[in-house]
Order: structure tokens, then C-alpha cells, then sequence
């Protein structure tokens, strides 16, 4: 079955997930590879099986190469210790599973792999070509191009929503989880990629420290009763793998040229990951 087909396929059973972003009614049909709403508003099914839900185009910093080396990085094992911690936190019976900011989609990948196999995952971003990488995962989960802060899904749908160093869209959020669902947000902490941070930047340089107590201090002020569980593991660093290291996380932007080639001269064989998952409960 070819990509298109296994989304209608999709969207035939879960249209009414997704609300019409023009009137924001819930759509209600499937016809060929199109989404259609009550008010005869339709998204069209791209080849390779996504939706396009934005209103106009957002140019995104996640360059192809700095997206592949990200997917390189994470096949190669750096976030296992968060995806296994998502997938511990999800209850057995099946869920509707939201990865917000899903990026090229192996985060939210390797959370189903851990599971029965009987949930409902949607994955979206708005970057299109990290999408259009999501759809070359052998996965179940649906993907789309969409905003966070104008989400195309209907109100209340989502069990547990993934947010993986994403921004936040609190009112957003409070509208499409379930009763009785989760958030589980990862933030990262200041020894988050740490040696990668001490070689770039000299210790006086304003990206050498990341401080998270704005972002954690905001999560908590919408959801007081949340709760938090800090995760660290070193995750070894083949040679060949690290220049994708450099490559993948923003960190890079604000060195110099002369910076990057110093430590990529100099390469180490492990790097810290280090972050909080908090969670809140509706």
C-alpha cells in the first residue's frame, strides 16, 4: 500500500481528530485524499501521506543537514533514555498520543515501539521538510505540518500529549487533552549536551550557561499539582557521529566558524544528556 493510501486509510478512521483550521469545526469526511468538514472545507493528502495545515509558509532554522544529522544522532541512541521515560509514563490500554514539535519523528517512533501496537499517534511540526523525513520512518503514527499556536485538532481528543524541547502553547494544550489525560513535557537542563557547550563557548560568553528556571517556573504556574523526574545518562559518541552532534542542535548557531572547526578537531567520546520530564494531569 502506498504512503497516500495508508493516510486516507487513517483519516478515514480518525477524521474527526482534526478540526478545519478555517472554521474550526471538526471534520466529519474522507473523500478520495481529501479532508472535508461539515462546510465543504477541505486539506488534501500530499504523496507522501501528510496534511498541510498551515495557513502560510513559515521558513524554519532546521535546515535539511542539520535534520538528518539530528535523526543520525537520535537512531544512534541520544534520546532513548527520554523515549523509554515517555513510554513508562503512558497507562497499557490503548491511547491517543499527540508529539508536538515532533521534528523527523523518531522520538515519537521509538515511543511506539515500546507499545501493544493499539494507539492512535499523531506527530506534527512546522517544519515540512522535517515531515517530509517523518514519512520515511517505518511507523504507524500519522504525520502533518501544522502550527502549535493554531493546533488543527478537535477540542479534548488527545490522552497524552508529548511536548519534546518544544515551546509551549498552554491554552492550546488545555483545549485537546482528554480527561484523564497527560502532558509530559521534556525540558533540558544546564548540563544538558554540556561538554559540546564548554568547548564552543568560553566561560564568559552568554551561551556557555543555559539556565531552564523560566520554563520550568511557567509549567508550574498552569499546572501546580505537576509533578517532575530528572533523567541523566552519558551516551558515547562514535567518531563518524561527531560532526552529526554539532550539526543537530542549535548550539551551533551562535559559534563562530573558527569555534566549530576548533572542536571538531578535537572530538570527545561522550555527551551528557541531561533534562526534566514533568508532567501534569487533567
Amino acid at each position: 500500500m502506498k504512503k497516500i493510501e495508508r493516510a486516507a486509510a487513517f483519516l478515514s478512521r480518525h477524521a474527526s481528530l482534526f478540526r478545519c483550521p478555517v472554521c474550526h469545526a471538526a471534520y466529519d469526511h474522507v473523500a478520495g485524499n481529501s479532508l472535508i468538514c461539515p462546510a465543504g472545507h477541505n486539506v488534501d493528502l500530499s504523496k507522501k501521506g501528510t496534511l498541510y495545515f498551515m495557513q502560510r509558509a513559515v521558513a524554519s532554522e532546521y535546515d535539511d543537514a542539520m535534520l538528518a544529522a539530528r535523526r543520525r544522532m537520535l537512531q544512534a541512541g541520544l534520546f532513548t533514555g527520554i523515549t523509554t521515560a515517555f513510554a513508562n509514563q503512558l497507562p497499557q490500554e490503548p491511547q491517543t498520543i499527540l508529539d508536538v514539535g515532533c521534528g523527523e519523528g523518531t522520538p515519537l517512533t521509538e515511543v511506539l515501539s515500546h507499545r501493544a501496537g493499539n494507539d492512535t499517534a499523531v506527530g506534527f511540526d512546522i517544519s515540512k521538510p522535517g515531515i517530509n523525513l517523518a514519512t520515511q520512518l517505518d511507523t504507524p503514527a500519522f504525520f502533518c505540518v501544522a502550527d502549535l499556536a493554531q493546533m488543527p485538532f478537535t477540542d479534548h481528543q488527545f490522552t497524552a500529549v508529548l511536548d519534546l524541547f518544544s515551546p509551549s502553547a498552554y491554552q492550546e494544550f488545555n483545549r485537546i487533552i482528554a480527561p484523564g489525560g497527560q502532558l509530559l513535557k521534556v525540558i533540558p537542563n544546564p548540563d544538558y549536551l554540556i561538554e559540546l557547550r564548554q568547548a564552543l563557548f568560553a566561560a564568559d560568553n552568554p551561551h556557555a550557561q543555559y539556565d531552564n528556571s523560566n520554563v520550568l517556573s511557567l509549567f508550574k504556574r498552569h499546572y501546580p499539582e505537576a509533578t517532575s523526574q530528572r533523567i541523566r545518562y552519558q551516551v558515547p559518541i562514535a567518531p563518524e557521529r561527531f560532526s552529526d552532534l554539532m550539526l543537530m542542535t542549535p548550539m551551533h548557531w551562535g559559534a563562530s566558524e573558527a569555534q566549530l572547526e576548533r572542536v571538531a578537531a578535537a572530538p570527545f567520546s561522550q555527551i551528557t544528556v541531561d533534562v526534566t520530564l514533568l508532567q501534569a494531569r487533567f
